[in-house]
């Protein structure tokens, strides 16, 4: 990985992209608009939230990958259509976890309420599904309707597995290829279908965002230990408070010492009573045991996957900021 990747500002990487984004955010403005004024209310707070929206940038960039200077007139609809699904379920796990933080301030829960919250969400939704028509493209819709239901899915997996330490790897990366990987792969297909991809194109260009999609919630998992709130705008240490066995807990579980083993059990049972001593106990130990490495490493192999898929892309400016993506995927702090 490069010190200049390392160093980059995301928006360094988005350059291509840089006046799609300015017209993706007043698209945003006018989508959310509603003659409701608390859904005004929360929909000025949430983006004012900010975000990195790597979702819509990754549906424009395959797109402009692709089309080589074709126009592609419906991607920037999509790519606040994504936005908005990611931003419903967003809201909705706030909820489902009780988080009070997010991006460094209060959650919209927290701030106005489950209901609200909850409502909102659903407003996010049917917003989505009314824009997603603009197209008339089935493909479009068949993508966008399988994700949402995957994502469902994925939420409740992730719900029948909270506080149970006998949770594995596989059925961890199960949640997050449902819950995480999936919009991101729809992100990256639907850009290759604006282009007008071949269909080896837009399969590739699926499974890149699959992969990539997969490495950033690892990395998510590995910074829920290792970066301060101010860094990544939530609590750190939220995913063993709320009961989630994630890669580095499940790694500590099979291969931490006989006490380890146990604190981290119980930790996860009964995280809800978790006492600050405990979760000290175990974040030493995730930093000790080779937790955090092997958790990088199994996102190192994500990326090299995703670049492996964009490989015989058109070389452009478009496909570099994919590689780029991919190294910050790896690389950030946030």
């Amino acid at each position: 990985m490069t010190d200049t990747v390392k160093n980059y500002q995301l928006s360094q990487i988005l350059a291509p992209i840089s006046l799609d984004f300015k017209a993706l955010d007043a698209l945003i403005r006018l989508r959310l608009a509603s003659k409701v004024a608390l859904i005004d209310q929360i929909s000025t707070y949430i983006i004012q939230a900010g975000g990195k929206r790597v979702r819509p940038a990754l549906l424009m960039l395959v797109a402009k990958a692709l089309a080589q200077g074709k126009e592609t007139p419906h991607a920037l609809e999509l790519a606040a259509v994504v936005e908005f699904i990611h931003t419903a379920t967003l809201l909705h796990d706030d909820v489902v976890d009780e988080s009070s933080l997010r991006r460094g301030r209060e959650t919209a829960n927290a701030a106005f309420g489950n209901a609200a919250s909850v409502l909102v969400g659903d407003f996010l939704y049917s917003r989505a599904f009314q824009m997603m028509t603009a197209p008339q493209d089935l493909r479009v819709m068949q993508i966008l309707s399988d994700a949402t239901n995957t994502i469902a899915e994925g939420e409740v997996l992730q719900l029948l597995n909270l506080n149970d330490p006998e949770v594995d790897e596989a059925s961890y990366l199960q949640v997050i290829r449902y819950k995480t990987a999936k919009l991101f792969e729809a992100s990256t297909e639907l850009g290759a279908i604006m282009a007008e991809a071949t269909d080896t194109q837009r399969a590739k260009a699926a499974a890149f965002g699959r992969h990539i999609g997969t490495a950033f919630q690892l990395m998510d998992d590995l910074l829920d230990y290792t970066a301060d709130a101010a860094q990544m705008g939530k609590n750190a240490g939220d995913d063993l408070r709320e009961g989630k066995p994630t890669l580095p807990l499940i790694y500590l579980l099979e291969h931490g010492s006989p006490e380890e083993r146990l604190i981290v059990r119980m930790a996860i049972e009964q995280s809800q009573d978790l006492p600050e001593d405990m979760f000290a106990q175990i974040l030493s130990a995730v930093h000790t045991s080779g937790a955090l490495e092997y958790t990088q490493t199994a996102a190192q192999k994500e990326v090299a996957l995703a670049l492996e898929c964009i490989q015989d892309f058109p070389q452009n400016s478009a496909t570099s900021a994919l590689h780029a993506l991919c190294e910050y995927s790896l690389a950030r702090q946030t």
